[in-house]
């Protein structure tokens, strides 16, 4: 079903003008739309444009998401840190921290070779950094799953029994379905253990989505609650297999995390999925 959403998005997206989206004299559209098209080309042209548009905007909250999307997703520059290659003590913790460590569809209500991988990466990390917390996210996905696994469950028992992490140091997230939900579902955790600062912990070409959504998460949860987290470098799987650019699933799931007036998203979703 996943991948299915994604490639009617993806369709959607390739005979539906993004540009529909932004209305003339609004500033948060026509930003939105640069920023998609700065990922999509990222030329002098479209990254010009996106630097006027935030510089004409004063909302702190869509201000963060478009700073963090124009280093993750524009800037040439930006190489994340990966397991296997990057010493995990060079990852940039300080204050009370935590790891986020994203799922991965189950298969069979078991994990794959993929979401272990991610793991790995994370109990390195952890085993760096002794003081920080593990928090594993992701719900009961995937077909064939009788027993109700879930993602974080199964993902905190690899852990423990594999790594030996103390099991009182991971906390786990286990009703999510995807990136978006689990960052809104983690951030209450956060305030709860009193993180100060969270990195993110997927594959590699997970974590331009990751970031980007957990920063705009933070951002709005910092705003309504008063409680505010950083979210810094993540630190990567190198996955075999990369499926390629994913700002087009990145920019739907933004649309609910910043919570744009309802007419917007109306208007977005009839785009995407017609009548």
């Amino acid at each position: 079903m996943k991948r299915l959403l994604l490639l009617v998005l993806a369709l959607a997206l390739l005979v539906t003008p993004l540009s529909a989206l932004a209305e003339e004299g609004d500033p948060v559209p026509q930003l939105l739309v640069d920023m998609y098209m700065a990922a999509e080309t990222p030329s002098a042209q479209t990254v010009g444009r996106l630097e006027q548009d935030m510089a004409a905007v004063d909302d702190p909250l869509i201000l963060t998401v478009a700073q963090r999307w124009r280093q993750l997703y524009v800037d040439p520059a930006y190489t994340p840190l990966l397991y296997g290659r990057d010493d995990p003590k060079t990852i940039p913790v300080h204050g009370r921290h935590a790891f986020v460590v994203l799922g991965f569809e189950l298969v069979n209500g078991e994990m794959t070779d993929e979401l272990r991988s991610r793991c790995d990466a994370a109990a390195a990390a952890a085993m760096a950094f002794p003081e920080s917390l593990v928090i594993c996210t992701g719900g009961a996905t995937g077909e064939n799953n009788p027993d109700g696994h879930t993602e974080a469950g199964l993902m905190k028992a690899y852990l423990t029994d594999a790594w030996g992490l103390d099991p009182d140091r991971i906390l786990t997230e286990e009703e999510a379905m995807d990136t978006a939900q689990n960052a809104s579902n983690v951030m209450a955790m956060l305030q709860a253990a009193q993180v100060q600062t969270l990195t993110v912990i997927t594959s590699h070409y997970h974590q331009r989505r990751g970031q980007v959504l957990y920063a705009a998460m933070a951002a709005r949860y910092g705003a309504e609650q008063g409680y505010e987290v950083e979210v810094l470098d993540g630190y990567s799987y190198l996955a075999p297999q990369d499926p390629g650019p994913d700002y087009m699933i990145a920019m739907y799931q933004l649309l609910d995390i910043l919570h744009l007036p309802e007419e917007q998203r109306d208007e977005y979703y009839h785009l995407m999925y017609g009548d």
